[in-house]
């Protein structure tokens, strides 16, 4: 019997000779953590400063370690996993900060009685000064504000992607990399890059010229944002078109098929997936906009279900305006629970529309198989 086990044993041995134990990271990882709470209570501890120390041990010891054990290759491999892994982590670092902020901030006001259904029509700052000194719920919402994010952005989707969608057809069926194709991939390469505020100040300056001055509306709203959504809707579209067989369009073709029947039935219902979550995620780049709201629609404390007459809140204008001047500026704690409540709204309303670009890219992505 001992015979028989001596050799399995050796071969065991061999074979995992030169290797560190499966064990061994979260061994370094509780020396690093304890070494790091140590290093830490000297000069005064923090759980930003303990993470970063501890990383920086862990990736030295656990590197030290596979160095004596298994050379310098394996110890080079470790040191690029631990680079690797520590950039993934520390750029999530913003994300998870931003979205606990928000949460921890933004859930008291969005708990407020009627936060989500009423407007700041009537709200002035008597109401906030009893707040704080009665303890009795923080009165107005965000209901204007909502109402005209949805609105204005409905808008500017209804401009955008009819004129995106075109420009990428053009740009990929019919251009042959001519001319008017490079000169129209400049500009919207240039639109791309362009600051928000420059769109807002084009909206208001075309409206001037030709409707009159001082006009603020969210339609005007709306053309300032479909100027910052139409080269994302190009951009986004023509790479679905480029990636569309050209087999299909031959097949097409040859049937007899004309060539605009073949782009609108062919071509576009292969490339639709990658077009919706396109247009989704442009939606998404702008619902988020402040500066070219505030030049072109103002901002409002009442219900304007008008989009195309008189000022409209959006929800960014809102959180502005409310850490700005404040309602109450003796007790500004609820006008800024306000303010935290509406971000929490916007972050969820952009989640939203990101799951929903995956689940169109899903829903009407090809059948592959059969």
């Amino acid at each position: 019997m001992t015979s028989t086990l001596t050799p399995v044993r050796s071969k065991r041995s061999a074979l995992t000779k030169g290797q560190l134990p499966k064990y061994a990271p979260y061994v370094v990882l509780a020396a690093a953590l304890i070494a790091g709470a140590a290093i830490l209570a000297l000069v005064g501890f923090n759980a930003f400063g303990w993470g970063i120390v501890s990383a920086i041990l862990f990736a030295i010891g656990l590197v030290s370690w596979s160095a004596a054990v298994e050379g310098s290759r394996k110890a080079k491999d470790k040191l690029a996993t631990c680079l690797v892994v520590g950039s993934f982590l520390i750029a999530l670092l913003p994300l998870f900060s931003v979205i606990w902020t928000v949460l921890v901030n933004g859930i008291p006001g969005l708990l407020n009685p009627g936060f989500l259904t009423t407007s700041m029509n009537g709200v002035t700052g008597v109401y906030d000064n009893r707040a704080v000194q009665d303890g009795t719920p923080v009165l107005g919402g965000i209901y204007h504000a909502l109402l005209g994010t949805i609105q204005i952005t409905l808008l500017a989707t209804i401009i955008s992607v009819p004129v995106g969608l075109l420009t990428a057809i053009y740009l990929v069926e019919y251009g042959n990399d001519g001319r008017l194709a490079r000169a129209i991939t400049f500009f919207v390469d240039v639109m791309t890059g362009i600051p928000s505020i420059v769109a807002g100040l084009f909206a208001a300056a075309f409206f001037f010229a030709v409707v009159g001055p001082g006009t603020k509306t969210g339609a005007v709203a709306a053309v300032a944002l479909s100027v910052l959504m139409i080269p994302v809707v190009v951009r986004s579209s023509e790479e679905m078109l480029k990636i569309v067989p050209n087999e299909l369009r031959e097949a097409a073709y040859a049937l007899g098929v004309r060539k605009w029947r073949t782009i609108l039935k062919v071509v576009i219902p292969t490339a639709i997936s990658g077009i919706a979550s396109g247009v989704t995620l442009a939606i998404a780049r702008v619902i988020g906009e402040t500066a070219p709201i505030l030049v072109t629609a103002g901002f409002a404390t009442s219900i304007n279900s008008n989009v195309f007459s008189g000022w409209m809140a959006s929800l960014p204008t809102f959180i502005y305006t409310q850490i700005l001047n404040p309602t109450s500026p003796a007790n500004p704690d609820p006008s800024s629970q306000r303010a935290w409540g509406a971000a929490l709204v916007l972050i969820i309303l952009v989640m939203v529309l990101n799951l929903a670009a995956r689940l169109i890219a899903r829903i009407f992505a090809p059948k592959t198989g059969r």
